[in-house]
């Protein structure tokens, strides 16, 4: 339950943290920019792989939604799932990636890092100033006062559950002759489902979702 609450602020954070961004027109950073979308991407990616594994009513039927806008690749579901269909194969070969994205979205997360050293930070007006603030002490008695105040809403969702983060039928063994009436994903998948949910065209709506996506690397200044 901590790992699930714990990926839900994770998001959150990232949420956040891409607003941030924009305000701080950061997207005139470009390498900055472009490698934190990129370990947004697979933060998502990783985060679906992880909602399977309960094995619930929602997560197995959003996992057989999802993979099958694919079959507008010959061979690709096939590959992913070891079958035509969601099973126990799917699960080993979503398990083995769920464990390795996030040491490779660590990576890139040092390569962000790297990248904000060598062109330094930005400020909401876009433009660079001899204005600046120092990291110690000011900002960094803000990052931990940030972080504390985190830490204690994530322990308080964590051991009293203060909010309902998932879908309670996902706690529901899976009846692969029963759909739920509305598959409802993780509540920070939502923007993506809704995409999908409101284009009748399956590849279509994937075509949206991935242009979706694009329209935030496009933001980034050459």
């Amino acid at each position: 339950y901590m790992h699930s609450t714990g990926a839900s602020f994770v998001f959150i954070m990232m949420y956040l943290h891409i607003l941030k961004g924009l305000n701080y027109s950061y997207s005139y950073l470009p390498l900055t920019w472009i490698s934190g979308l990129i370990i947004f991407l697979i933060s998502i990616v990783t985060a679906f792989m992880g909602y399977v594994y309960p094995w619930g009513q929602m997560s197995f039927w959003g996992a057989t939604v999802i993979t099958n806008l694919l079959y507008f690749i010959p061979g690709l579901v096939s590959w992913i799932c070891g079958g035509y269909l969601v099973s126990d194969p799917t699960l080993k070969r979503f398990f083995v990636l769920h464990f390795i994205f996030p040491f490779v979205a660590l990576c890139i997360v040092f390569i962000h890092i790297f990248f904000l050293h060598i062109q330094g930070s930005t400020n909401p007006l876009g433009y660079d100033t001899a204005l600046k603030i120092p990291f110690y002490p000011n900002l960094l008695s803000l990052d931990i006062k940030g972080f504390n105040n985190v830490l204690v809403l994530f322990l308080a969702q964590s051991l009293f559950g203060i909010l309902p983060l998932s879908h309670p039928d996902n706690a529901i063994l899976v009846d692969r002759y029963g759909t739920p009436l509305h598959i409802v994903p993780e509540w920070y998948f939502l923007p993506f489902y809704a995409m999908l949910k409101t284009i009748p065209n399956k590849t279509a709506g994937l075509l949206v979702m991935i242009a979706s996506l694009q329209i935030l690397f496009l933001l980034a200044e050459q």
